[in-house]
């Protein structure tokens, strides 16, 4: 496979022939036409064209965690802020660690695999809880225990 123009860091930060690719209106764009092939593969599909991505770790980082009440009903839920400027609800089950310690959960409708940044991995870890004696981590949301798993 030919090397992409396109490569994504591990912190989510977007270059094209090494210029940092910061324009909001054409990330967007990409993140829209984002796709994950068999293999496990990013691509983006424009009309015909196909460009396939050269990904350090995963596309999308989450930036930012915010625990918030429903007024209705005051269940609790942590919604999370991705890199493409999207909030969504935190599917905690899907929560896992990797190597170093690094956090990840699946996002979009669970699409895709999304790492936490530090600074979210602290606003995450203020809702981490460790069970008793066995020691396994897991963020506790309306009484219920959501584990994390490794990846």
């Amino acid at each position: 496979m030919t090397e992409s123009d396109i490569k994504i860091d591990k912190e989510g930060l977007w270059y094209y022939r090494g210029a940092h690719m910061f324009r909001k209106d054409i990330l967007s764009i990409f993140f829209n036409h984002l796709n994950i092939d068999a293999c496990g593969r990013y691509y983006i599909q424009l009309n015909d064209e196909v460009c396939y991505l050269d990904v350090e770790d995963t596309v999308f980082v989450i930036t930012s965690v915010l625990k918030t009440k429903n007024p209705s009903d005051a269940s609790e839920k942590l919604e999370i802020l991705t890199s493409d400027d999207e909030r969504e609800t935190l599917d905690a089950a899907s929560l896992t660690v990797g190597c170093d310690h690094v956090m990840y959960c699946r996002i979009k409708e669970g699409r895709f695999i999304a790492r936490f940044t530090r600074k979210s991995y602290y606003q995450l870890a203020e809702f981490i809880e460790q069970d008793e004696p066995d020691g396994h981590f897991y963020v506790r949301l309306n009484d219920k225990k959501h584990y994390i798993g490794n990846r």
